[in-house]
């Protein structure tokens, strides 16, 4: 019986960077680009850009992106992505009466990745790998998955790359959700960051891939972006009400369904099919959006830590893979 290899990355914004160095890691030790190594690959928010940009080819056919090159989205771009002038902080009086940050930097970054040229977007039908990435239709109320398999069978779900990268990351509060129209124009998808239902997409990524290989085992590698520690003090939370709960509500959801997913597939796989890479991060580095070197440093610095720790089971996943 065959083994599929299964890659899940969890979304966390800038935090994003985690799990690329683990995929920079693997990539070095096996020679091989992350494309190569798995039979599907999901990701949901930041982790499905990284998806995205992983499977992306280029003009001949290759893997466009090493997972090395993509540390630079984080170090070079993330500034970009998350970025808001004064005017706009005015205007939307610090966010309060709009989202966070305006869509305008991530889809100019987005576009850079996923274009060959300005007007030539690449399909997710192209992609290198199978895909599942994650987003949920708020006008639906229901989950929306790009797959890039059904993409290749039915045009109706095809969409440029960037399209998909833009909707499951529109984390409410921090961008505006995205309107996705079919290839047809005759219908649309209101969409929002994956994270919502399923921040850690290892479970539907399992789920996926019994679909597609049914008579296979699953072997499943679930890289997360950080692991929250900050507290949220009862005797504060009891005064607090909808403005005060808007962020924190976020990441209790998102850290809380992570740490449920993973606790279902160690309860259903044996222990060498399936490897979870996460760390636990302190306060002053668990926000999605901070960009500054000190935290980037941070957080590269937290994920060498981790990767010299884990060598040995790095070195199992990777003679598996």
């Amino acid at each position: 019986m065959a083994i599929r290899k299964v890659l899940s990355i969890s979304g966390g914004g800038i935090r994003g960077i985690i799990p690329t160095m683990v995929l920079s890691e693997i990539e070095e030790k096996t020679g091989k680009s992350t494309s190569k190594l798995f039979d599907l690959i999901a990701g949901t928010s930041t982790g499905g850009i990284l998806a995205l940009a992983l499977t992306c080819p280029d003009s001949e056919g290759q893997p466009r992106y090493t997972a090395e090159e993509l540390i630079g989205l984080y170090r070079q771009k993330g500034p970009d992505i998350f970025n808001r002038s004064k005017w706009y902080k005015v205007k939307t009086m610090g966010s309060l009466f709009d989202a966070k940050y305006p869509a305008d930097g991530i889809e100019e970054v987005l576009k850079t990745y996923f274009r060959d040229s300005a007007e030539d977007a690449i399909m997710l039908r192209e992609a290198l790998t199978p895909l599942l990435i994650t987003s949920y239709d708020i006008e639906m109320r229901s989950p929306w998955f790009f797959r890039s398999e059904k993409a290749k069978q039915d045009p109706e779900y095809d969409f440029p790359m960037e399209i998909a990268a833009r909707a499951t990351s529109a984390a409410p509060t921090y961008f505006d959700p995205v309107k996705v129209k079919s290839t047809d124009g005759m219908d649309y998808y209101s969409l929002v960051d994956g994270g919502v239902f399923a921040n850690n997409p290892a479970m539907c990524a399992y789920v996926e891939a019994k679909n597609l290989f049914p008579e296979d085992d699953i072997l499943v590698v679930s890289l997360g972006t950080g692991e929250l520690t900050r507290r949220i003090p009862h005797e504060e939370a009891i005064e607090w009400g909808l403005a005060q709960w808007a962020k924190p509500v976020l990441d209790v959801v998102f850290d809380g369904i992570t740490d449920t997913t993973n606790y279902q597939l160690q309860s259903i796989l044996p222990e060498d099919r399936f490897f979870k890479f996460q760390i636990r991060l302190t306060e002053g580095n668990d926000d999605m959006d901070d960009t500054s070197n000190t935290n980037l440093r941070v957080l590269q610095l937290l994920a060498k830590q981790m990767i010299q720790k884990e060598q040995s089971k790095l070195q199992e996943l990777v003679d598996m893979l």
